[in-house]
């Protein structure tokens, strides 16, 4: 199960569209996630790029944990396709996130 909101999850997939991954307005948004957040987040990044399986998702976030040695906003800022990755792997854990979107 993931760790954060649907809501936190469209609000970066916006900021990532809107500003650009390198952003400071998504880098300050991450930033003030809580540990178990920015764990789900990266999971769900690997999960939409297909470095894990939906069914790997617990292992996805202990290897996200596991791996952490950099502030998570600096690693996202770094990935390209971060917003299309991140659809991606709510798409591939059944949940949908274009109504969120929509009223942000």
């Amino acid at each position: 199960m993931l760790e954060i909101s649907t809501r936190k999850i469209a609000r970066v997939i916006l900021l990532t569209r809107e500003y650009g991954p390198d952003s400071p307005h998504l880098s300050d948004y991450i930033s003030g996630l809580n540990t178990d957040e920015k764990v789900s987040l990266v999971a769900l990044m690997w999960i939409g790029r297909d470095s894990f399986s939906a069914d790997e998702l617990e292992y996805a976030k202990s290897e996200a944990r596991r791996e952490a040695t950099a502030p998570t906003e600096n690693y996202l800022s770094g990935i390209p396709g971060l917003a299309e990755h991140l659809e991606s792997g709510m798409e591939q854990l059944g949940i949908d996130v274009t109504d969120v979107e929509d009223n942000l």
